[in-house]
């Protein structure tokens, strides 16, 4: 199988696991907004916050590290030491594990009427630890499947444990269940994504071999990584994540803390869904092509920055335009709030989705020292900005420290990848991509407001992604290596029909030819 048909091929696998994970746990969040209301959604939402911060300060440095060395390992030819890194790996995963786990129990022993008023905060710990110790295992296994590129693998665990989740879900709503039920349902269904995910491993590792010891060299540098990864990831994710809800609900209310959550998870999802099936292959991607050497990686960094700028704006386009419609359709008029908070969330989400490839980079590259400062300062800088702001100015105060962050992380990112790579994104391209994406939304505009949300949303859809389609073959945002691909994909699956569209191509083919 040779390169192009493996990246495709774990592109389809990665979709339907994205896909499948992402549409019912989507569907799944809409389901506990509805019934438990803003209020009791911003509270179940900070809940379920701290398990995710406590999942990713366990896991960090341990699941990149097991997709990083893996992919290293089996391009160097040296199987047989992949058990020995991975029992190397998940000895630091439990050590990261009391941690977490410790700090929770501090946290709800001296503070928890502080953060959960009027819960069983022992009730509470126990869910934390559940949730904590299964989904981080569950991610670990994600992460070793990863390194072997068996994007399958991470298909077959969405598509067997989300529809369960569901289920679970669907049947505490109609029994009525309080956020303690539901808290119950999350812990069970972690049970069910670890199990499915530990089936699914077993077959991809090799079996331990006596007599073979990891080199002093290797194990220098995953100690090296985990130590500024644990710390990067953990900063990060405050960065990336919404630390936001807690936030609001410490200086505004659960209220507000909800459509928040609504508006910022639809806008993860949305992004993962779209741009972010092809930023899942990046890490793998990024480190075999580093062994290839630099030139290999820096050619890599660039074309995957243009092309997630081409999945990204489109998105963003839509959710500028329908944004309203869209969380008035899935979440009814309850979050009407959420609509504007939703299109700045997608964008900022889209805009570091785009910077994937650069991130990639600095990971395999080893760059950990660079990203750690980056890292750090950008989680500053959004903690600061959150207490401020939100303190002020509540929900918009939340979207503005969002939005900023957001755009400085990206920015930063973008900046380091160019510096250590030598080699700069297509600027020229990109630009004419976002005027491809500008010229749409303008063309959608008129159908904003004026019809009922599930025709706006449906109509305007198509009309801006057949537009946008239009634009970018027009402004000349494809390559011509991508449109012989396009004409070759015409012909296999359309018989070059219509005609009018193996044309189009033609003509776009020759004008890719002429320019840059």
């Amino acid at each position: 199988m040779n390169d192009r048909s493996r990246t495709l091929s774990n592109t389809f696998f990665s979709s339907v696991g994205m896909y499948t994970e992402y549409v019912l746990g989507m569907l799944t969040s809409i389901i506990i907004a509805r019934h438990l209301g803003p209020d009791g959604f911003g509270t179940y939402s900070l809940v379920i916050w701290l398990v995710a911060i406590g999942v990713a300060t366990t896991n960090s440095g341990t699941a990149s590290a097991a997709i990083k060395f893996i992919a290293e390992l089996r391009g160097s030819g040296h199987l047989e030491q992949i058990p020995y890194v991975l029992r190397y790996l998940r000895r630091a995963q439990r050590v990261f594990m009391l941690f977490v786990l410790a700090c929770g129990a501090a946290l709800f022993i001296f503070a928890g009427e502080h953060v959960a008023p009027g819960m069983n905060h022992v009730l509470l710990l126990g869910f934390l630890v559940v949730g904590v110790v299964l989904r981080s295992s569950y991610m670990f296994n994600i992460g070793v499947a990863k390194g072997f590129e068996n994007f399958r693998a991470t298909a077959i665990v969405a598509l067997v444990s989300t529809p369960i989740n569901l289920l679970l879900v669907i049947a505490a709503w109609q029994l009525d269940a309080p956020v303690e039920w539901l808290l119950a349902v999350f812990s069970l269904s972690g049970i069910v994504f670890y199990v499915v995910s530990l089936r699914q491993i077993r077959p991809l590792l090799p079996p331990r071999r006596a007599g073979v010891v990891l080199p002093p060299a290797l194990r220098t540098r995953m100690s090296h990584h985990m130590r500024w990864t644990a710390l990067t990831v953990s900063v990060s994710f405050l960065v990336a994540s919404e630390v936001e809800v807690m936030f609001l609900n410490l200086y505004a209310d659960s209220h507000d803390a909800g459509q928040f959550k609504v508006a910022y998870q639809l806008a993860v999802g949305a992004a993962a869904l779209v741009p972010g099936v092809f930023g899942a292959l990046l890490l793998p991607m990024m480190a075999g092509a580093l062994s290839q050497g630099r030139e290999v990686a820096a050619r890599r960094f660039v074309g995957t920055t243009h092309y997630l700028a081409l999945l990204a704006t489109p998105l963003m386009a839509f959710g500028l335009v329908f944004g309203n419609d869209v969380i008035h359709l899935l979440y009814g008029r309850e979050y009407w709030a959420a609509g504007p908070l939703f299109s700045a969330c997608l964008f900022a989400t889209c805009l570091t989705t785009m910077t994937q490839g650069a991130s990639s980079l600095l990971v395999s590259a080893d760059r950990q020292r660079s990203i750690l400062v980056l890292v750090v300062v950008c989680g500053v800088l959004k903690l600061a900005l959150d207490a401020i702001l939100i303190a002020h100015f509540a929900l918009i105060g939340a979207v503005v420290a969002y939005l900023a962050v957001a755009v400085v992380n990206a920015t930063s990112y973008v900046a380091l990848a160019s510096r250590i790579s030598h080699a700069q994104p297509a600027w020229g391209a990109l630009g004419r991509v976002m005027l491809a994406g500008a010229l749409a939304a303008a063309l959608a505009w008129p159908l904003r407001g004026h019809l009922v949300p599930w025709a706006a949303v449906l109509l305007g859809g198509v009309v801006l992604v057949l537009s946008y389609a239009l634009f970018t073959l027009v402004l000349r945002c494809w390559s011509r290596d991508d449109i012989e691909h396009l004409q070759w994909l015409h012909r296999r699956f359309a018989a070059g029909r219509p005609h009018a569209g193996a044309r189009l191509l033609a003509w776009a083919h020759a004008r890719a030819g002429e320019g840059a």
